[in-house]
């Protein structure tokens, strides 16, 4: 599916987007092990989500949903009733999925194969693979278990500490996961933090957590209770719309309920060190998460440098910063991201080749990328390279180029964000 887009007169009006990518996997993988129902309202109806679901009804976990309006119901029974799959588990193009799922298959007395598609068997396991093997776990795969598939005779794990060499919330994730299953405690350190979403909502279904700093312990056997989680609408979906505002002359957005976790809103701090015109108003909470709305007008934009801890807090929306990087007065400066080279694509590469085609000096540096903006784009026919990200922010840059942009293989778009040339199309002001 091509995407086509054309400049708007400006972008205007209230809007919400989809659940939280992260916490619904979370949510349904914890609900999976929970004791009683868990009620999940507002859950992704993304292709990742999804393969989640699929993986885990695969494992005997009864489901209800998810209907057209995002309500899932898990019937938990705890870890216990999970049994071994009759099949290979299909992550699709979902890392969340396998590397998630590859700490709780490690904890569960069974054996069991878990792959996906071309673009996820290519991306690294071995950060996973390698810790849960030091707690027991026996698993098996390409380039000695760096790469799906991935057999995994789990069960019988102890628990260990871990310092991990790079700030990963998936890595933390699984780990943590693990060690709910395992004996004694698992301690997991970070560099700098990584999104806490495992955590907070592993509070939420009852478990002790202990958080020093950057480390976190959790103490194996303890129960999760089934829970009502709304889950707040994806801040990385709703970066694409807040840097859209930001660009298109005339523009006045406002996104209702939007998470905000601290370690997830790198780009609202981003954005308003660029200058941009962006107020949070109406803050609450859901399921141990912050919330709010976030209104962005459009304004004038200057280059910044963004790397060290900031990363971690914006990793998934720096294709989107580029765009906005392209717009901006001056240049825009992403480094220590090399996380950014095994994403869906490499997304130094991607960036930087489809930003080029729009008239854009951009240039792939080794741990990030340098943008300079000031000038006018021009529509372009870009290639999305499956990633979803990098389709959604070349949809962003056609916003604000002369003449038409066409996106090729935009399909992909639907893994993290379903509507969202509807919700673009709701916004125009023609």
């Amino acid at each position: 599916m091509n995407l086509e887009i054309t400049p708007p007169r400006a972008l205007r009006g209230s809007t919400t987007v989809p659940g939280d990518k992260s916490i619904s996997h979370r949510a349904a993988m914890l609900g999976a092990l929970a004791e009683g129902e868990t009620l999940i309202e507002n859950f992704l109806m993304g292709a990742d989500c999804l393969a989640t679901i699929k993986c885990l009804a695969e494992m005997g976990v009864s489901f209800t949903g998810p209907d057209e309006k995002g309500r899932l119901t898990v019937h938990g029974r705890g870890p216990s009733a999970l049994k071994e799959p009759g099949d290979v588990l299909d992550a699709g193009n979902s890392g969340t999925t396998m590397r998630l799922l590859l700490g709780i298959l490690a904890g569960l007395p069974f054996f069991s194969v878990i792959t996906g598609d071309a673009s996820l068997r290519r991306r690294p396991m071995k950060r996973v693979t390698a810790p849960l093997s030091r707690m027991g776990a026996r698993i098996w795969g390409r380039r000695e278990a760096s790469l799906a598939p991935l057999a995994v005779q789990g069960g019988a794990l102890e628990g260990c500490s871990f310092s991990l060499p790079v700030a990963s919330a998936q890595v933390k994730s699984a780990l943590l996961l693990a060690g709910l299953l395992a004996r004694g405690e698992t301690r997991v350190v970070e560099p700098v933090p990584s999104r806490d979403h495992t955590e907070r909502m592993l509070q939420f279904f009852g478990v002790e957590v202990i958080k020093e700093g950057t480390a976190v312990t959790i103490k194996g056997g303890q129960v999760l209770t089934g829970r009502r989680i709304m889950v707040p609408g994806d801040i990385s979906s709703a970066a694409f719309l807040m840097v859209a505002a930001a660009v298109v002359p005339g523009s006045d957005v406002t996104i209702r309920g939007v998470g905000l976790n601290p370690t997830r809103d790198g780009i609202v701090d981003v954005l308003k060190a660029m200058g941009a015109d962006l107020e949070i108003t109406n803050r609450y909470r859901l399921a141990n998460e912050p919330v709010g709305d976030v209104r962005v007008r459009h304004s004038r934009l200057r280059g910044v440098t963004v790397g060290g801890d900031m990363i971690p807090r914006l990793i998934d929306e720096i294709p989107v910063l580029a765009v906005a990087g392209a717009l901006a007065e001056g240049e825009l400066v992403v480094r220590d991201a090399a996380e950014l080279k095994v994403k869906e694509s490499n997304r130094i590469d991607t960036v930087v080749q489809e930003l080029r085609k729009f008239g854009v000096e951009a240039e792939a540096l080794p741990d990030g990328l340098r943008v300079r903006g000031g000038r006018p784009l021009t529509g372009a026919s870009c290639a999305s390279h499956g990633d979803h990200r990098i389709a959604m922010a070349m949809a962003v840059a056609g916003l604000a180029a002369r003449g038409k942009t066409v996106i090729q293989d935009a399909g992909c778009i639907d893994v993290s964000f379903p509507g969202f040339t509807g919700i673009l199309g709701s916004l125009r002001v023609e």
